[in-house]
Parts: structure tokens; sequence; C-alpha cells
């Protein structure tokens, strides 16, 4: 059993003894800690918080106990059910609420399951207040509610809503996508996309939409981190049905993955490549993506005059360096698309609305809209250390090795080269580090990790 306490949420597999894995106790713990740092943060005593969750077999059982601790901290909650991570977001605006907590594990499996906490912008916590939430957790520094000061419940399907909002975007053209008559395939991994992309697609005028693994049952139809390894009979799906592209989701529908019309991958880091060529065609502007994002963003940028910037790896990251230099769009190299008239957080439903305008507009094949984007290849490694590594020391000592390139350290330790870069970050729940490489070609990129892992080991030893 696992129970992974950080300040982007808690995470961890369901069953156990209480702080060893996802146990109910721990779920009771931790909401009444949220409930108790909004609280205090609001400088309120009754708050309205939402709740959605995606379609995880443990799902049900942790919102009803989540729920029941909000009531219980005397707080009124918008239960809306199953629901995308950026339908939640976005409730939380649309409800004028205080705060909301989204019940998904992501792209884990199917045992796992997490509370992640939003401020009442709808976005992730700032690491300081997420840590906030934890010190009250171990402390048990909450007080629950007496009986009549109780928290009251109210129901309610943000769907419809999300996709509203989705095809007001100006940016949107679903009059083009409508008579481009694509036909579309979509798998959804057995969770919460089955329900909201289908509906997506006949409201942009798709008349053709082939479902794949559509059923939100949680019984996950392969392993739902959206990576090529585990696409391949999605794409054989998808070349078999000769459909114009094809959308993959994970569990909680914030990364979009596009497979092509011949079942080839589009590739995730270019998902978000090419939502902002769409975008800074008609709206120029600077853009940001998180450190360990291809570089075939700032190409695409500085195409249209704009300037990117790269932020430390993590969405509340990359959305504090949106806003702080005024970005028409971000995300993450994983297929997180984050356009900012929709909301500041990643959206499948916005980066598929946006790509499909672009793939209407621009008239050709899927596969040949991804070969107009500059080529790149990532190689993606990591080094297991012993616990005894002093990891931050190792960092620097390679750090100082390539003092004479350009080197960020504001999220480990990336080295940009004329032609290509490498990024070193060290985990915070395991003794390894991750190396990412990318460069023109695989076999530079590969190379480039395996020279960084060799200079690791010469100085372990």
């Amino acid at each position: 059993m696992t129970l992974i306490k950080s300040i982007s949420g808690i995470r961890g597999t369901i069953g156990g003894k209480p702080g060893e894995g996802l146990s109910p106790l721990d779920i009771v713990k931790f909401s009444a800690a949220y409930a108790a740092w909004l609280k205090q943060s609001c400088h309120k005593e009754k708050l309205r918080i939402v709740v959605g969750r995606d379609a995880r077999i443990s799902g049900g059982m942790v919102s009803a106990i989540v729920v029941a601790t909000l009531t219980g901290m005397g707080c009124d909650v918008i239960n809306i059910g199953v629901a995308t991570t950026p339908t939640t977001e976005i409730a939380v605006t649309e409800e004028n609420s205080d705060g909301g907590l989204i019940l998904t594990a992501s792209h884990n499996p199917k045992q796992w399951n997490a509370l992640k906490m939003l401020n009442a912008k709808g976005e992730f916590l700032s690491a300081a207040d997420g840590e906030a939430v934890l010190d009250l957790a171990e402390n048990d520094s909450y007080t629950f509610a007496g009986v009549d000061e109780l928290g009251t419940i109210t129901e309610k399907d943000y769907t419809a809503i999300h996709i509203q909002k989705v095809l007001d975007l100006e940016l949107v053209n679903q009059a083009a996508i409508e008579a481009a008559r694509f036909s579309v395939a979509v798998d959804a991994v057995n969770s919460v996309g089955g329900i909201a992309m289908p509906a997506l697609l006949k409201a942009l005028g798709v008349k053709n939409i082939v479902e794949i693994n559509g059923e939100p049952s949680g019984l996950f139809a392969h392993n739902p981190e959206p990576i090529p390894e585990n696409l391949m009979e999605t794409a054989d799906i998808i070349r078999s049905k000769q459909v114009d592209v094809g959308f993959v989701v994970d569990p909680d529908v914030d990364r979009l993955v596009i497979i092509n019309e011949d079942g080839s991958m589009f590739n995730e880091e270019y998902t978000l490549v090419a939502v902002s060529d769409y975008v800074l065609q008609h709206t120029p502007g600077n853009t940001v993506s998180n450190l360990s994002s291809s570089r075939a963003l700032r190409d695409v940028t500085q195409k249209y005059g704009g300037s990117y910037s790269a932020a430390a790896v993590g969405e509340v990251n990359v959305v504090a360096k949106m806003k702080e230099v005024d970005a028409v769009i971000g995300g993450e190299g994983n297929g997180g698309v984050i356009y900012p008239p929709a909301h500041f957080g990643r959206d499948a439903l916005v980066g598929a609305a946006l790509f499909l305008s672009h793939l209407a507009a621009a008239g050709i094949k899927c596969s040949s809209l991804r070969q107009k984007y500059p080529n790149y290849f990532m190689s993606k490694n990591k080094i297991e250390l012993t616990p005894n590594v002093d990891t931050d020391n190792l960092l620097l000592k390679i750090k100082e090795k390539y003092a004479n390139e350009r080197v960020s350290d504001i999220d480990g330790v990336k080295i940009d080269f004329e032609n290509s870069w490498v990024h070193l970050r060290k985990s915070n729940t395991e003794a390894i580090i991750r190396i990412y490489a990318e460069a023109k070609s695989k076999d530079e990129a590969h190379n480039l990790a395996i020279r960084i892992i060799n200079e690791i080991k010469n100085i372990l030893s």
C-alpha cells in the first residue's frame, strides 16, 4: 500500500491501514484539513466547496466520504458527480465557491485515487498553501461543526456547461469543423472522457464518432497513461476504422494525445505545439511550457514574433509563469493545453476543439499537419540512487561542469545546448533522478542522456 502526501494533493492506493494507503480515515483527515485551511485563508466560517470525481471504481466511496466530511466541517458542498478535472475547475468559478476538491489519480492505475485541491480561482494550490494543508493534517488542527452548523449538499451536472464554454470560445470554429465532415475516434480509457468527449464532438458537429473504451466503468482497458507504448491497440483500431483523427485522454481528461489517421502518433509533445500554432496565427503573443517540454513550442512561438518562457515542472508553476508573461497559451508536453480565455487549467476538451478548428482550416490530413512542425526526439530515463546520496550536491556538480552552457536551476538542472537539451530532476517520492534529453534525432537524444548518466555515475564513484 502507498500513501503520498505532497503539496499538490494526497495520492494513494485504496485500502490498507491508516497512513499506509488511502484509507477512509486518511480521506477524512485530509478533507477536514483542507476545509480548515480554506476557512483560515478565506477568513470565513461558512464555505462553498465543489467536489467532482473521475469514474474510478473507488470514486463513489471516496466521494461519499469527502462530501460527508466537508458537510461535517460546516461547508456547503456542490457535488458535480462524475466530471472531468477541467469541468470541476470551471465549476468552482461558475459557482462562486471558495474552493474545490477533484477526486482523481489522473493517469495512475485503477487501485489509486487522490484528493487534488483547488483555490477559489479553480486553480491548484501554491506550494505554500499546499504545505499549510499538510501541516494542519499532520497536527489534526481542525474542528468539526455542531449539529446546527452542518453544511448542505447540492447536486449539479456541469459537463454541458463546460462544453458550452468551449463552444463559446472565439477561436473554436464550429461551422468549419461541421463542414469538414470529420470522422473522429476517441479512446476514453473507461473513465469520464467517455461521457464528455463524445458529447463535445457531437456539439461541434462531428457526425461519425468511433468510441473506444467509452464505458465509464473505471475498469481501464489498458494502462491509463496515454503514452505510445500503451496505445498500440488503440492505434490499430484508428487505422482500421479509417477516421481522420484519433483522440486519447487520461482518466480525468486534462491530457490530450492525438493519433494520426494512419495510426502513427502525432506525439503527445506536439499537441500543445499544434494548438499553439493555431492560436498564435490569430492572436500572436507569448507562450509557456515546463522545462521538460519540447523545444518545438519555442520555435513555433518565435515564428510568430512571440517570446517563449520555461517554467518549473507542474501545472501550478506553468500557470504562474503564464500570468507573469501574459501568455496567450501554454501548457505541458504531456498533452496538457492551458488556454486562458477558457480557464487556467489543462483541458483536453479545449485542446480537442482548437485542434479540430486548426485541422479544418488547414484542409490537410492529420499526419500532414504533423509534418509541418520541426522534428525533435526525446529520450526519457532515470537513474536510481542510494538513500544516502546528496542529490542536491550531485546536481550542483553537473551544473558546475556545464557552467559555460545555458543552464537553468529553477527546477533541478536543465542544460541547453545549441541543438539539444537535457533536464535532470530529483524525485520527491523516490531515490531517483529523472533525466530527459531532446535532440534532432533519436540517437542524439539517447546518446546525450547516456552521456549525462555516465557523468553522474563517475561523480558517485
